[in-house]
């Protein structure tokens, strides 16, 4: 797979995993929350090079990682303790976000990876829902989406962020998916193009 990347890989950045020459290391902001963001990743995203999880796990100091493998009761008991969080994911019924929040619970995988986790995972399913809008806003990113609520896993960790906290909190977390997404694409020689493409796209209304 194209995207699979290994930290020691030679060349990379050891740490944000992209070539050297566009590691975003030096740019990375420190955005301290009182909100704790817990983030529930599948396996497979945890070597993925377009994961945005990872970078925001950088920038982050009160995020920490819950990886999902092939043992769901292990994950579900070695979750930390989730006493008032709420868990940013889709429902019939969200509950109206709260002015401040302990935890937030984000699931980061594909759909359909991200609706088995959470069906495998007991103390996920009573935790109130929280759901983002659909975005303002069209932004180039790694990975398309059809949804339109869809976003990528750092994009919904800063605009869930903001809501509780403000756009002091939110603003550079944006700065650094738009940063992050540029590098890549750079890396791999498609900026250009992707641009390109993404402004003829851009007037069009969300469907």
């Amino acid at each position: 797979m194209r995207s699979r990347t290994t930290s020691d890989l030679p060349g990379r950045c050891p740490r944000c995993w992209l070539r050297l020459a566009f590691c975003i290391c030096p740019a990375l902001p420190t955005v301290v929350t009182r909100t704790k963001v817990l983030v529930v990743r599948h396996e497979r995203e945890s070597w993925k090079s377009t994961g945005t999880a990872r970078v925001a796990g950088l920038a982050l100091p009160n995020l920490q990682f819950a990886d999902f493998d092939d043992d769901p009761q292990g994950v579900n008991e070695r979750l930390p303790a989730l006493d008032g969080a709420a868990l940013l994911f889709p429902s019939d019924a969200p509950a109206p976000w709260p002015a401040a929040l302990p935890t937030l619970v984000v699931i980061d995988g594909t759909w359909r990876q991200s609706r088995r986790m959470v069906t495998k995972l007991p103390r996920l399913q009573g935790l109130p829902r929280l759901e983002l809008s659909a975005p303002p806003a069209r932004v180039m990113r790694l990975r398309d989406t059809s949804f339109e609520e869809g976003r990528s896993t750092l994009e919904a960790i800063a605009e869930a962020l903001g809501r509780l906290e403000g756009e002091a909190v939110s603003a550079p977390l944006l700065r650094l998916h738009a940063d992050y997404v540029e590098r890549v694409l750079k890396a791999r020689g498609v900026y250009e193009q992707k641009r390109e493409a993404f402004e003829r796209q851009a007037w069009r209304p969300l469907q």
